[in-house]
């Protein structure tokens, strides 16, 4: 298990790298482009976030998501990464003498209101699409509550806030098996994560689907994703050309059913199983 800040960076960053490498079906990857953002934005946001959101349990939680926001906006223009950097901070900030199943819940109840506050900054200015404005709670006024209590406010509506509120089952309990159970990770890393991403979708219908299309769009796509795995992806024909065109139907509409929710997640359970060990890093990531 990883003991320096370093090493937390190297694994932060890798595991943000290799989330957007693999070629996931309606997410940015080295072929396919969005009109405003690419692969080398993915890339970029990885190599500024990652050192900062390392040092979360030094920063404080709230401080090292702010500061990884601002240095994201600052090197690509834009919001690439929020999602992967609310994830990604309390997860590192889990001593590293702690596996991350067994540190995190002191992690969420230790958060404060502090920590939510220099949350709210951190999504005001990322301003990611689709938010609209909630009864309680809003990401336009001042919290009144930590950032745990906050996170279970949304935790119905978005998937990101209900890893806070379940102390992150989907990516720890869910996710982590999934890449485990891969025993040639490092040569099928790719095709691991692209499994991954298809099981956390068919799960978990993504959220940013539901707050750009809709709710019911959301779970057409996760049926689609479930349709895939049950095609008998990736050794089949018929789940090849079900990855297809759940892949063209994600796109369609200008990309508005980009299932960004489920990539952060993806980012965010690589880090764990290298984190906790479960998988070993492929050859010639940086």
């Amino acid at each position: 298990m990883p003991q320096p800040t370093a090493d937390l960076t190297r694994l932060i960053r890798c595991a943000c790298i290799l989330e957007a490498t693999a070629r996931k079906p309606g997410n940015v990857h080295p072929e396919v482009a969005f009109s405003d953002l690419c692969y080398d934005d993915f890339v970029n946001a990885a190599r500024v976030a990652a050192p900062l959101l390392a040092e979360a349990r030094q920063r404080e939680v709230g401080q090292s998501i702010l500061d990884a926001v601002v240095a994201t906006g600052e090197a690509t223009g834009g919001n690439v990464n929020l999602g992967i950097i609310l994830l990604l901070a309390p997860l590192a900030a889990v001593p590293t003498n702690l596996s991350l199943v067994d540190g995190i819940a002191d992690v969420l109840g230790s958060l404060t209101q502090q920590d939510a506050s220099l949350a709210y900054q951190a999504i005001r200015r990322a301003n990611p699409g689709g938010m609209g404005r909630s009864e309680t709670e809003d990401v336009a006024a001042e919290p009144t509550g930590t950032l745990l209590e906050v996170m279970r406010l949304a935790a119905d509506r978005d998937a990101i806030a209900m890893q806070y509120a379940s102390r992150f089952e989907l990516v720890l309990e869910t996710g982590v098996p999934i890449l485990a159970a891969e025993s040639h990770f490092q040569e099928n890393w790719e095709q691991a994560i692209i499994r991954l991403h298809l099981t956390l979708m068919a799960t978990c219908p993504d959220s940013l689907i539901a707050r750009k299309r809709g709710v019911d769009e959301a779970h057409k796509s996760a049926e689609l994703a479930k349709a895939v795995l049950e095609a008998g992806w990736p050794t089949t024909r018929p789940g090849a050309q079900k990855l297809v065109e759940l892949d063209v139907w994600l796109r369609d509409r200008g990309n508005s059913r980009n299932p960004g929710t489920t990539a952060d997640l993806v980012a965010a359970t690589i880090f764990a199983a290298l984190r906790d060990g479960f998988v070993e890093m492929p050859p010639g990531v940086e």
